[in-house]
């Protein structure tokens, strides 16, 4: 199984609370030094708790460019991009060219959007937010393998549409979906499928792993094509004065050997790739993560 973090690109992820390159740059190299296989990227403009200040954050896909070019290994992803916020020819291109600067890293994380209070602000349409993905994905995901596309959407359109230079592989498309219609989508077009945030395994994720199973075979796919990804937050027990948003906390604060124990758990319901997010995001719970890696039977 795969192991990812995510980078600290919003003010609540960093001391003085205000996001920077700096910090971005040295938490991808240092999750790489540490043997890590992934770093990821959250899509928003910032995010505003029902009671509370909003938490500003970096633009994605200029981090993930970034992070491309500052690391040598790692697999560098976005979890997920948000379908609303760009053309979906522009994303593929995008993404093309992301992964010519990563040497072949990119994992293109896509989701249907959801956080309200961005659209409003920003002036994006959040009307039928699964109509336009679908039409998104069916622009994207055939141009970051090598396709031509020709769409006359209600949403979206594309004319012999094709990128030039072509992606020099195919480039793994990942879609995060929890509800009946986006299963089915991520079963019709995805490399892989995301579901988030957990803590320990429970029920939860054992539910949801059977709704993706239902979806797979009703699309009439081989289950074993579709690699399962998981994210899980995980806090130090031992890190105090940290907030928790909208009252909720489903986060993981065992201990070293319990969070290995978890990982193993996880792997054993099928999970390919985790990706956590580690609070806080400092180098200390860096090394406590790759000490419980360590660890694992």
């Amino acid at each position: 199984m795969k192991i990812g973090v995510i980078v600290p690109a919003a003010a609540s992820d960093c001391e003085g609370g205000r996001p920077s390159w700096p910090a971005v740059r040295s938490f991808a190299r240092s999750a790489e030094a540490h043997g890590l296989d992934s770093v990821w990227m959250y899509d928003h403009f910032f995010y505003k708790p029902s009671d509370g200040p909003i938490d500003g954050q970096l633009e994605a896909w200029t981090v993930v460019s970034a992070v491309a070019a500052a690391t040598e290994r790692v697999e560098i992803g976005t979890l997920v991009l948000c379908s609303s916020f760009r053309s979906p020819a522009l994303v593929a291109k995008m993404a093309a060219t992301a992964d010519e600067v990563s040497g072949g890293r990119l994992i293109l994380g896509l989701g249907a959007g959801w956080h309200d209070a961005e659209y409003d602000t920003f002036g994006f349409p959040k009307d039928r937010r699964v109509d336009r993905f679908e039409e998104a994905l069916r622009i994207v995901v055939p141009l970051v393998r090598g396709e031509t596309v020709t769409l006359d959407g209600r949403y979206h359109e594309a004319r012999d549409a094709v990128l030039e230079p072509a992606p020099a592989r195919r480039i793994p498309v990942l879609v995060a979906a929890v509800r009946p219609r986006m299963l089915r989508l991520t079963a019709r077009y995805a490399d892989a499928w995301n579901t988030a945030w957990f803590g320990a395994p429970d029920d939860r994720v054992r539910e949801r792993l059977e709704h993706l199973d239902a979806a797979l075979s009703a699309e009439g796919r081989d289950p074993a094509t579709l690699e399962r990804t998981l994210g899980i937050e995980v806090r130090d027990p031992e890190h105090v004065g940290m907030a928790v948003e909208d009252g909720e906390d489903r986060s993981f604060r065992g201990s070293v050997d319990e969070l290995a124990e978890a990982i193993d758990a996880f792997e054993a319901l099928g999970i390919g790739h985790l990706i956590v997010i580690l609070q806080p995001m400092t180098e200390a719970s860096l090394e406590r993560l790759t000490l419980a890696l360590s660890r694992r039977r």
